[in-house]
């Protein structure tokens, strides 16, 4: 079978696998590290435009905030559904294109472990406990799992990051515009319809998803 072929073969059936099971307590602890993406991504965006993050919260029912003093309001609220679809994005084709799952996988675990240490709170809460344990285990997976089973951890986890971006976006925004949403914030800051940023993001993140998913299956170790 032609190399681009079987990525094709291989990233269709994963995908197949994933939206089948998206409902399932299989998929859920995925969902809970793309909710902790997206707030990753609001705090990165606080930081680099001159904020400092208080804490990070995740909750059981998939939500999660990300308290941040000072930094650019506009670009921070933007960050969280971007940025999560983003990395969800790069672990996605970086699976599709490299052997050094492995590695990768210990580095992600780490950085969950670091941000969860340092940000997520309350310590004695759900959002601590599921990063320390989601943490530990990747890196455990990376340090002791041949690196095919990283490979198939990645490939999973980049893919469900981008479809939950897709899916998040119209559920929070178009579904129930009267959420509490980042969109529903960007509306109050800048006049322009909670609908209009929900429109934008979710044809960003088709498109986006769109690409990866063409990019990782152009690829070959």
């Amino acid at each position: 079978m032609i190399p681009y072929r079987k990525q094709w073969v291989s990233l269709t059936a994963l995908m197949v696998l994933v939206v089948v099971l998206w409902n399932t307590w299989a998929i859920y602890p995925l969902k809970i590290l793309v909710v902790f993406f997206h707030e990753l991504s609001h705090a990165l965006a606080g930081v680099l435009t001159g904020g400092k993050v208080v804490e990070i919260r995740l909750e059981a029912s998939q939500g999660g905030c990300c308290i941040i003093q000072g930094g650019n309001q506009f670009l921070t609220l933007m960050a969280g559904y971007l940025g999560s679809l983003l990395i969800g994005g790069i672990i996605l084709v970086l699976a599709f294109r490299t052997r050094r799952d492995r590695e990768l996988v210990t580095i992600l675990g780490m950085i969950i472990l670091l941000v969860g240490l340092f940000f997520v709170r309350p310590v004695v809460g759900f959002g601590f406990l599921f990063v320390m344990v989601a943490g530990a285990a990747m890196v455990t997976a990376g340090r002791r799992f041949p690196w095919q089973v990283n490979d198939f951890l990645l490939r999973t986890i980049g893919l469900t990051s981008c479809l939950y971006a897709v899916f998040d976006i119209k559920s929070d925004i178009i579904d129930r515009p009267y959420l509490g949403s980042d969109a529903r914030m960007l509306s109050e800051l800048t006049g322009i319809p909670t609908l209009v940023w929900g429109t934008v993001w979710i044809v960003v993140a088709v498109s986006a998803t769109c690409y990866f998913v063409r990019m990782a299956g152009r690829s070959e170790k």
